[in-house]
């Protein structure tokens, strides 16, 4: 056939832009269609390939996906990181390579031990090998699964699989949807009949699941105010910005004490912890003089040892302290030799490594609530989240995005924290330096957000909910135990 041709000549050629449009799918873009059909065209291109060329063609996807969708590493390093322009690109790229190498080492895998007939390559082999390997990107060496393709539909039916199987669910959805477009396309009459059925399945199937409701509400009502302060990175830390930046969220604090929590974004106040001590006493006794509480994201420097921490406290009855257990590399540690970090020191770039929180610490209590606390970054690790679970009412997330300007980082970043609340059944309050601040319902639904780079509270009502999903008992297991039956069922059918 002539489009065999066309793939078999061209198909490095292919690979790059197909991948590169892979982030349309994403926010804020949202085509989530895009994702089943761009990944079978890369299916399409390892067809009848060797294990090297497959690849060598799925580097190259992967080099374009995440090439487009993950640019922005090189404006938080280089804008607002003050890193040279080299150095940001050269860790940009070396991000890029890695988690391509990963869609390599799938093609790999898929052609040499699982290729199969073409039914079972398409439908079995190949979307369980894509979300196994998915799923360990998002852990090994500190893991990074941005980027997962079930992100993308979380506008899409099969949002409906995520409080069963996770986001790993819907990225399994997304690829045995490219499997069966390849089969319709490629495939013998039997392969077409048995991918159109499994795709109806599907859609159908997760769209009528996803109207089961999982989690119980309380009954009650709880005021929230989520306080954007909308400082800009570049100007957050100077000393002249200091004061203007403590009287900001004091008086934006005190003009929403009719809420019952307020909550203001990561490392809110350019202090620490202990230099900011009669404020934010000052804070919380305000508050709590009209019946309300305070939680703020802060650096706290411990006087023992002098190890920083990057913490989300609790100003009222009941004080509390979380410290972010989950840290970014580069970002607040740097794995690199004494001697690179002398180089850092030198050339006036952040060298000085924060300590992750202990792996088990407890709920924060705040206005009657049990909260599950995450800082920034960690709401990407979703099974890290369900450990605060089933107890917990309401989950929180403060974060910082401005290291990321005007890229598309931010409206991803939403996504993400939106397939959290989906997951557990439970609303989740986000608050944001400069956006984006957003109420987000227990179905993954934006009830309220505010403008992105401006001062803003955000106040609105949530309920709290108890329950469990699936999902919250038993992580990520089903969907991986699954993918690893289908890779090894691949392997057998080969063999055979």
């Amino acid at each position: 056939m002539r489009w065999q041709s066309l793939l078999e000549k061209h198909g490095a050629k292919i690979a790059l832009p197909a991948g590169a449009s892979m982030p349309l799918a994403f926010a804020p873009f949202g085509y989530f269609l895009v994702a089943p059909v761009g990944l079978a065209v890369l299916f399409l291109l390892w067809e009848d390939s060797k294990p090297a060329s497959a690849a060598r063609r799925g580097f190259l996807f992967g080099a374009g996906m995440f090439l487009a969708g993950t640019y922005w590493t090189y404006v938080s390093v280089h804008s607002f990181g003050k890193a040279p322009a080299i150095l940001a690109g050269f860790l940009m790229l070396a991000l890029v390579a890695i988690l391509a190498g990963y869609v390599a080492l799938t093609g790999y895998v898929a052609r040499r031990w699982a290729a199969g007939p073409d039914w079972c390559r398409w439908l079995i082999v190949l979307p369980g090998t894509w979300v196994l390997l998915e799923w360990v990107r998002g852990w090994a060496f500190s893991g990074f699964p941005w980027l997962s393709l079930g992100y993308s539909q979380i506008d899409g039916p099969l949002a409906g699989l995520a409080p069963i199987t996770g986001v790993f669910g819907l990225s399994w959805g997304v690829a045995l949807t490219a499997g069966a477009l390849c089969a319709l396309i490629a495939g013998r009459r039997v392969s077409r009949v048995i991918a159109a059925a499994v795709v109806m399945f599907l859609w159908l199937g997760s769209g009528l699941i996803g109207l089961i409701t999982w989690t119980d509400p309380t009954g009650e009502r709880v005021r929230v105010s989520l306080i954007q302060g909308g400082v800009s990175q570049d100007l957050k830390w100077l000393p002249e910005q200091r004061q203007p930046t403590l009287d900001l969220y004091r008086d934006l604090t005190r003009l929403s004490y009719d809420s019952d929590l307020v909550v203001w974004p990561e490392a809110a106040i350019p202090v620490l912890m202990h230099q900011a001590s009669d404020y934010l006493n000052q804070v919380g006794a305000d508050a709590a003089r009209n019946d309300s509480e305070v939680m703020t994201g802060l650096i706290m420097r411990d006087p023992a040892n002098g190890q920083l921490k990057n913490t989300l406290v609790v100003l009222g009855p009941e004080p509390g302290i979380y410290a972010k257990r989950h840290l970014v590399p580069f970002g607040e540690y740097f794995p690199v030799p004494d001697f690179v970090r002398e180089r850092m020191k030198l050339m006036n770039l952040p060298y000085t490594d924060f300590t992750a929180g202990g792996k088990d610490q407890s709920l924060l209590f705040a206005a009657g609530q049990k909260i599950a606390p995450s800082i920034c970054y960690e709401d990407i690790f979703g099974a890290e989240q369900i450990g605060f679970l089933p107890g917990a009412t309401l989950l929180v997330n403060v974060s910082n995005d401005a290291w990321f300007g005007e890229s598309i980082a931010p409206h991803q970043h939403l996504e993400i924290a939106r397939m959290r609340a989906l997951e557990t059944g439970r609303y989740l309050l986000r608050a944001t330096n400069n956006g984006i601040t957003a109420i987000i319902g227990p179905r993954g639904t934006l009830e309220q957000t505010s403008p992105q780079f401006q001062t803003h509270v955000l106040s609105g009502e949530v309920e709290p909910h108890t329950g469990t999903t699936p999902y919250v008992r038993h992580g990520n297991w089903l969907i991986v135990i699954a993918a690893g039956i289908m890779l090894l069922a691949g392997v057998l059918t080969r063999r055979n």
